[in-house]
């Protein structure tokens, strides 16, 4: 069995985890980055980026728009009838696939941080000191473990954490589609169940990607008859489906999603991104507080354990304290629009409320999203 030594192991290799990497790499921190799968990839996820990460990202040597992320700066919302309201986007935001943007971050990475492609199935702690094994019978030890394993992983029930049991009727579907939509746009589209969220890629196709209940979804007889016959009596997404081709072969989907609340740390092991809580999707900014809360565990590791070489309660209390600062009213945020969303009548209200005050929409919209990152 091998082992070897290293500061930090990074369990997941998404935008958090690879995010995280990069910041350290340039403070000589033994890392090691594990990931199940090889780069590039598609994952289920809204492919619409808040720039409040711009000037972070340009930080770590990324510049998404070089690479062909298309500028946004519109959003547009229906109900389930397809009724719409637009608003201006206050910071704006960027659209490319996971597909892409992984790959970019990933190909950043310099020879300092070390990668392995394959899947973590224990982390146990001892003595100050973890060890990882891997499905591969590798045994890694290290001081510090950060999970960005994302939204649902067989690790969350192996460590045992509370949500993980809880039962969910939650599912995401996504593809990508070649249709004439605007570029400048993000849409959020409501249906019975649910809402689907469209926007364009560097590609220049189109990514739909759609949060359900089970309840909604079992009424039709697989995803091709779900989209004809349950989101289609929404007239824009009717239009859509009707004249969009599919260039996936097939669409991509993941169930039992959770947005019950989750530990930021959980046995010493400390949480990012969808690991550490999830967003609701409608609000579209999961992938921004991925990338936000790297930065800010980079920061605090780099400033307590790498400056001060301060004890692990100090860095596990800071990284706490400042990851409930910055997230703890989104996710709240977000929930309460969920609920109001997918209520018919409370629908209903909001709707014509915002047609009425067209300004209410923006101030909602930044409910849900921070500040630029500097």
């Amino acid at each position: 069995m091998h082992q070897k030594e290293y500061d930090i192991v990074i369990i997941g290799g998404g935008l958090a985890g690879l995010c995280t990497a990069l910041h350290l790499q340039r403070h000589h921190i033994r890392i090691l980055l594990i990931e199940k799968q090889e780069y590039p990839k598609h994952r289920v996820c809204g492919e619409y980026v808040s720039n409040e990460v711009l000037p972070y990202l340009n930080t770590l040597g990324i510049d998404p728009q070089a690479h062909g992320a298309i500028t946004i700066s519109r959003f547009e919302i229906s109900t389930r009838e397809g009724e719409t309201i637009e608003s201006d986007l206050p910071l704006g935001g960027f659209g490319i696939s996971r597909y892409a943007l992984d790959k970019l971050l990933f190909d950043a990475l310099d020879s300092s941080t070390n990668v392995l492609f394959d899947t973590a199935v224990s982390i146990t702690y001892l003595n100050d000191e973890f060890t990882v094994l891997t499905q591969n019978k590798k045994a890694v030890k290290c001081r510090f473990v950060v999970g960005s394993f994302g939204k649902r992983s067989l690790l969350d029930k192996r460590l045992g954490r509370d949500f993980i049991n809880k039962r969910t009727h939650w599912m995401a579907v996504k593809a990508h589609y070649d249709f004439d939509f605007p570029e400048d746009m993000v849409a959020l589209h409501n249906f019975e169940g649910g809402y689907c969220g469209l926007s364009k890629t560097e590609t220049g196709a189109v990514n739909a990607c759609y949060l359900t209940t089970l309840k909604s979804f079992n009424k039709a007889n697989g995803i091709e008859d779900f989209q004809k016959t349950i989101m289609s009596k929404n007239k824009k997404l009717d239009y859509f489906f009707k004249n969009a081709r599919q260039i996936f072969e097939k669409s991509l989907s993941i169930s039992q999603i959770s947005f019950a609340k989750k530990s930021v740390i959980h046995n010493h092991i400390f949480m990012l991104g969808d690991s550490a809580g999830l967003i609701h999707p409608l609000c579209g900014n999961g992938m921004a507080m991925a990338i936000h809360a790297a930065k800010i565990f980079s920061e605090i590791y780099l400033e307590e354990i790498h400056q001060k070489n301060s004890d692990r309660e100090v860095l596990e209390s800071a990284y706490q304290n400042m990851w409930k600062t910055t997230f703890s009213e989104r996710l709240r945020a977000g929930a309460r629009i969920q609920r109001l969303l997918l209520n018919d009548t409370a629908s209903a209200f909001t709707y014509k409320a915002i047609s009425r005050f067209p300004s209410i929409l923006p101030y909602v919209i930044r409910k849900t999203h921070g500040s630029l990152m500097v």
